[in-house]
């Protein structure tokens, strides 16, 4: 929690935004870009460094390798959107452009089952327009000779719009703007929320201000389900430890490395001179939002062997830097969660993406603004998504989770 507390100057806000880190703050300046909006939003979050933050901790990489058609138009207009940096943001000159990193995602199906999902998933995509392509063991040696193949028997890949983007800067430009058009930041933390008629009247801030408000978007990360709960809400969100590791090799590959799904559970890519892998803990399950400790055995225990079996160039590694940082876990299917509850209209939820997050920020700042001024979906309709799957326990099922 954060230890200098800042009350806002007004005691009422349209909109209270509970989390500015990347989706908060795409939500605040979609909102307030919004020409047929004219409220006023507060952002509070509990801590303005955002270091132990999802989006501090992220590999930024965006991909249109997903199972379903709504997913993979979120991604199409992230691309867009990254593509388009600077127009998207009003055409200011200060705006600096920004590229996506075409290396691609590299799938590596190693039986049948998981062969014929990538089948399934690739005839989603190329309806969709997708660049994805399914390649045979020899068409992926042919034009990435430095794999070990033995055990692959089919692979998916795309190079375009699949790769490494500069999400620290559309960040740090979408809480910019935001302030420009006047947004309010302050650094507290939601203790409370009161309701009366079905509906939330205010907020209580750690400071013991209370502030009166028309509508609350939780967009609070790994803690959703602590927000929720101030509400009388429940939701399957919980943060899980993703663990990062960048490293550098004696003999390294002479052609870029794609971020490659290994069947290990291990996934590894190029960064620039460098390389980066990352892996879910040995044990997956929930952690205290709090908890950030490192287990440094993973490196050599399960991470560098599944990467060195898959590229044999890789057994001569020197590790440089390495992290945890925690996915806002979705139990229920991996999904985010978008849209208001339904017994209590006015608490939006944009939560639960387990992992992609980064990626679908644009299309969640673009929706749930829509959600507010319009009380629906305008451009891209992610009904689905909604809550009302989490209350009836139906998953909305992605098979294309990392």
């Amino acid at each position: 929690m954060v230890g200098n507390f800042e009350d806002p100057v007004l005691d009422t806000f349209d909109v209270i935004i509970v989390g500015g880190a990347m989706i908060g703050s795409s939500v605040a300046w979609f909102l307030s870009q919004n020409k047929d909006f004219d409220g006023t939003i507060l952002v509070v979050e509990r801590d303005p460094s955002y270091s132990l933050s999802s989006t501090a901790h992220t590999n930024s990489c965006m991909r249109q390798q997903f199972s379903s058609e709504l997913n993979i138009r979120i991604s199409q207009y992230a691309a867009d959107f990254v593509r388009n940096f600077r127009d998207h943001m009003g055409g200011d000159p200060s705006v600096p452009d920004l590229h996506v990193h075409h290396f691609g995602y590299m799938y590596l199906a190693d039986d049948a089952g998981f062969a014929s999902r990538l089948r399934a998933s690739h005839a989603v995509q190329t309806a969709c327009g997708a660049a994805t392509r399914l390649m045979s063991q020899g068409e992926i040696a042919d034009a990435y000779p430095f794999y070990k193949l033995d055990d692959i028997v089919l692979g998916s890949h795309n190079l375009v719009d699949e790769g490494y983007f500069d999400g620290a800067t559309m960040f740090d430009w979408w809480r910019r703007k935001a302030r420009q058009s006047g947004v309010c930041y302050i650094a507290n933390e939601v203790v409370d929320m009161s309701c009366n008629a079905g509906r939330i009247i205010s907020v209580t801030l750690a400071s013991g201000a209370v502030i009166k408000t028309g509508t609350v978007i939780n967009a609070a990360g790994p803690r959703a389900a602590k927000v929720a709960r101030l509400a009388r809400l429940d939701i399957p969100v919980e943060p899980r430890p993703r663990y990062t590791f960048v490293f550098g090799a004696a003999n390294p590959p002479d052609q870029a490395v794609p971020l490659t799904i290994d069947p290990s559970g291990v996934h590894f890519r190029t960064d620039g001179q460098y390389f980066m892998a990352g892996c879910p803990p040995r044990q997956d399950g929930p952690v205290d939002c709090n908890d950030f400790t490192m287990d440094h055995n993973l490196w050599e225990e399960k991470a560098w062997p599944a990467i060195a079996n898959r590229i044999p160039a890789f057994e001569r590694v020197r590790l440089l830097n390495s992290w945890v940082g925690h996915y806002a876990y979705n139990r229920l299917d991996q999904n985010a969660v978008v849209g208001p509850h339904p017994e209590l209209p006015n608490f939006i939820f944009v939560n639960g993406f387990s992992g992609h997050g980064l990626q679908q920020s644009p299309a969640m700042g673009r929706g749930v603004s829509e959600l507010v001024a319009y009380g629906e979906f305008r451009t891209l309709d992610m009904t689905p998504l909604g809550v009302e799957r989490i209350i009836a326990n139906s998953p909305l099922t992605e098979h294309a989770v990392i």
